[in-house]
C-alpha cells in the first residue's frame, strides 16, 4: 500500500518528502517540474504502543509500522487535458493507494504561487477538477465496450454497466466516487478501473511558523472545504519539520520543547496517512524483536499470519492475542496466561488494531 503526495507546484511537496523520508528529491523555488519521476521513500510511522509493549517485554531490536510515499510532481490546472506533464503525473496518482494533497498556507514573497496569489480552498478545488475530469475521459472509453457487452443475456455485463453510468452521473455533478454510496459489490466492480476521485485523500496543511497550531484562517478554510468530501486535514509547517528531521534525538526535542510542539507534526502525519489508506497495526513480540505489522482494517487472523511469511496463512491453526493493555496491567505473557485474558482465535477472527499475537501454525 502506497500513498502519493501530490499538489500544485510551489506548495511545499518536495520539503515535505524530505523531511518524510530523510531524503534529498529534487528541490527548487520557483521551478514547477523540478519533480519530474516521482521519487519514493519509506516512512515509520510512530506508535507509542511499542514503547509500552518493549517496558515489559526485554528485546533486541523495535521495528515500527512503515508505509510507502510516493512525491508525485506538481499539477497544474488543465492537466487531464495533457498540460504542463499532465497525462504523466495523472498516470502516477493512478497507481497509488491513497493521495496525500499539500496545500499552502503560507505566505512568502520569496516563492511564486502558480497562480499568482495564496488561496488553498481553490488549490483543492483545481486538483479535484482535474481527477474528474480525467475520470470522466476515462468513462468516455470504455463504456462503449461496457454498453456492447451489455446487449446481450449477460446479467453481470448490464449490472456493470449500471454501476458505472452511475458513477459517469456523479461525476458529472462534479462530484468525486469517495463520495458516492456504493455497496461492496459495486466498490469491487469498479476497483479495477483505478479511478483518480475514487482514492480516499487526506489534505496536508503547509503552514506557516507562525502558526504552528493550524489555527489560522487559511488552514480553517481547508478544513470546512475537506469536510464537504468527506476527508480529513493534517496541519504541517513543512520549513519546520524539515528542520527538525535533520537533528539528532536530543536536539530535536529541545526544539519541539522551544517551539511549544509535544511531537513533530510529522508523526501526526504519518498516522493520519496510515488511517486514511485503511490499515492498521497488530504486534509480535519476542526477545529478537518487537515488532508492528501492517494489515488492512477488516483482515482476518490467517491474513496476518501471512503478512509474516506467506507459508503462515496457508498452515495457519490459531492466534494466541493478548492487548497490550492486559501487559502494561499484568506484567508479562505468563501473568497474561495465568489470569486467563490470553484469546485463542481462529481462522474467522478479524484483527483488531493493536493485537499483540502468536500465530500457531503447520509449515
Amino acid at each position: 500500500m502506497e500513498a502519493g503526495i501530490v499538489g500544485l507546484p510551489n506548495v511545499g511537496k518536495s520539503t515535505l518528502f524530505n523531511a518524510l523520508t530523510l531524503s534529498k528529491a529534487a528541490q527548487s523555488e520557483n521551478y514547477p517540474f523540478c519533480t519530474i519521476e516521482p521519487n519514493e521513500g519509506m516512512v515509520s510511522v510512530p506508535d507509542e504502543r511499542l514503547d509500552r509493549i518493549t517496558t515489559h517485554v526485554q528485546t533486541q531490536k523495535v521495528i515500527p509500522a512503515a508505509l510507502k510515499l510516493v512525491d508525485i510532481a506538481g499539477i497544474v490546472q488543465g492537466a487531464s487535458e495533457g498540460q504542463g506533464l499532465g497525462n504523466k503525473f495523472l498516470a502516477h496518482i493512478r497507481e497509488v493507494d491513497a493521495i496525500l494533497q499539500v496545500v499552502r498556507c503560507f505566505d512568502d514573497p520569496d516563492v511564486i504561487h502558480v497562480a499568482g496569489t495564496v488561496d488553498p480552498v481553490a488549490d483543492m478545488e483545481t486538483i479535484e477538477l482535474e481527477l474528474l475530469l480525467a475520470d470522466l475521459q476515462h468513462f468516455e472509453t470504455i463504456l462503449p465496450k461496457a454498453e456492447r457487452n451489455a446487449r446481450g443475456q449477460d446479467k453481470e455485463a448490464k449490472s456493470r454497466l449500471e454501476i458505472l453510468k452511475k458513477c459517469q452521473s456523479h461525476l458529472a455533478e462534479e462530484k468525486p466516487i469517495r463520495t458516492l454510496d456504493l455497496i461492496d459489490t459495486e466498490r469491487a466492480a469498479i476497483k479495477e478501473l483505478g479511478l483518480l476521485s475514487a482514492k480516499p485523500i487526506l489534505y496536508v496543511a503547509n503552514i506557516d511558523e507562525a502558526d504552528l497550531e493550524g489555527t489560522g484562517e487559511l488552514v480553517t478554510k481547508v478544513r470546512e472545504a475537506a469536510s464537504s468530501v468527506q476527508a480529513h486535514v493534517v496541519a504541517v509547517c513543512a520549513k519546520l519539520e524539515a528542520e527538525l528531521a535533520e537533528l539528532d534525538h536530543g536536539d530535536r526535542l529541545e526544539m519541539l520543547s522551544d517551539v511549544g510542539l509535544r511531537e513533530p507534526a510529522l508523526a501526526v502525519l504519518a498516522r493520519a496517512s496510515y488511517t486514511t489508506l485503511g490499515l492498521q497495526s497488530f504486534f509480535t513480540a519476542g526477545e529478537k524483536e518487537v515488532r508492528a505489522w501492517t494489515v488492512p482494517i477488516g483482515a482476518t487472523a490467517p491474513q496476518a499470519a501471512g503478512v509474516i511469511h506467506t507459508d503462515f496463512e496457508k498452515g495457519f491453526i490459531r492466534a494466541e492475542i493478548h492487548s497490550v493493555e492486559d501487559l502494561e496491567s499484568l506484567g508479562s505473557e505468563k501473568e497474561i496466561r495465568a489470569a486467563g485474558k490470553l484469546r485463542i482465535e481462529g481462522k474467522e477472527y478479524v484483527m483488531q488494531d493493536g493485537d499483540v499475537c502468536h500465530f500457531l501454525c503447520n509449515r
